[in-house]
């Protein structure tokens, strides 16, 4: 331990959790100059794009069942769909992956593996075109 002119220990400067997170995330999430994105950005995208086309994009959280997609996507005409974000790079957790294929078999179309923008893009797309085809 370093002593001061004083004879004292100086006290350290502590950083505090958001600072923690925000360089742990850029270290993490820096690849050749490039910072990725993280779920809850994708998360926004996705909300903002569905809400754009008059739908919307409610956070699903179901208490006692776990792996429910992140996502449930209302759209006009009683449309349900819903998907599941993920940080890109990162898989659906096995349950997930059971979840998601019960849904499925009930008739309802899932998105897995949300990573990217351009995977909430095409989202977007083909959800303003069912509601064009049910107007």
């Amino acid at each position: 331990m370093a002593i001061n002119e004083t004879g004292m220990i100086p006290e350290r400067k502590r950083s505090t959790d958001s600072e923690r997170g925000r360089d742990l995330y850029a270290r993490q999430n820096l690849k050749g100059g490039t910072v990725l994105m993280q779920e809850k950005d994708i998360e926004k995208k996705l909300r903002i794009g569905i809400k754009g086309i008059g739908g919307l994009c409610l956070k699903w959280v179901s208490p006692g069942y776990t792996g429910v997609p992140d996502r449930m996507i209302l759209l006009p005409g009683g449309i349900i769909r819903f998907a599941e974000l993920k940080a890109p790079g990162k898989t659906e957790r096995k349950r997930q992956i059971v979840v998601q294929r019960i849904l499925r078999h009930m008739g309802f179309i899932v998105y897995n593996s949300v990573d990217s923008v351009d995977k909430v893009q095409h989202i977007v797309a083909e959800c303003k075109e069912v509601i064009q085809h049910n107007e």
